[in-house]
């Protein structure tokens, strides 16, 4: 793969102005006040910004100048796309390219890199929260507890996107992890035969659906009862299963070592 050009890399983006580029920016899940203050202020001077609008907030766009272009893609194809953000850098323009959550997961973004670097069009990426963090967060859970959990997996059952068949859902739940489980809901009921394998039946299960959006929705459920509750509150799209021991609410014992008084390290030597 052909790297992009390195000019973008070898400046920091300015206060006042963007090179002519595209920048890749996670918008995170909804919440526009979850926004990194450098995605916010490449938004703000951004001269096209290209969005994502069925997973992309309005409240999100509200950040951008008067002046900017702003396209919407959710009837376009990647051959569609490219080519336009590259004929735009060419006209001496700066694009961003707004993904929902983090361009990392489940953006398509691998193929836009791609192209891009073909074409030598430098490309920054700025990443963004993803919906599992807001999740733990709003759950006020933390997804590694001592001596309980200490792996997060970030996954999906196959639909028109296969899953490799080393990463099949019921593997990755014999590990008992946090399991954080995406793009899912249209093939609940089988996810759910397939956690059952290897979770307890009363392992409780967020379903999270549009997180950070005004019509949030969180409920917690057995293992058992996931496929129920998804289908009952008609869930379809734009939702996340939160798998994990963590959730339970009987582990007050569990502490880290990092800031135990008998635990030394470089900056805290010796022990009591």
């Amino acid at each position: 793969m052909t790297l992009p050009s390195p000019d973008l890399l070898e400046q920091p983006v300015s206060k006042t102005s963007l090179l002519p580029a595209v920048y890749i920016v996670g918008a995170g899940p909804g919440d526009p006040d979850l926004l990194t203050v450098k995605a916010q202020r490449i938004l703000q001077q951004a001269d096209v910004v290209v969005y994502a609008n069925s997973l992309v907030p309005k409240a999100v766009l509200s950040l951008c100048q008067d002046s900017a272009e702003l396209i919407p893609t959710a009837t376009q194809t990647l051959e569609d796309i490219v080519p336009m953000m590259i004929e735009k850098v060419r006209s001496h323009l700066s694009v961003v390219r707004l993904h929902s959550g983090d361009p990392c997961l489940y953006g398509a973004v691998h193929e836009q890199m791609q192209a891009l670097a073909t074409a030598d069009i430098p490309f920054e990426i700025i990443p963004g929260i993803s919906a599992f963090q807001l999740a733990a967060a709003k759950l006020q859970v933390e997804l590694t507890v001592p001596e309980l959990v200490q792996t997060i997996i970030l996954t999906r059952i196959s639909g028109r996107t296969q899953v490799p068949e080393a990463e099949e859902l019921a593997s990755l739940a014999a590990h008992q992890a946090s399991l954080c489980l995406y793009l899912s809901a249209r093939h609940v009921s089988q996810a759910q035969q397939r956690l059952l394998a290897h979770y307890a039946p009363d392992t409780p299960v967020a379903i999270c659906f549009r997180l950070g959006w005004p019509d949030e929705q969180i409920w917690v459920v057995p293992l058992t009862e996931m496929a129920h509750a998804t289908e009952e509150h008609q869930f379809v799209r734009t939702t996340l299963y939160l798998i994990s021991p963590a959730l339970t609410t009987d582990h007050s014992h569990a502490r880290s070592r990092l800031y135990h008084p008998h635990h030394q390290h470089l900056f805290r030597p010796g022990s009591r």
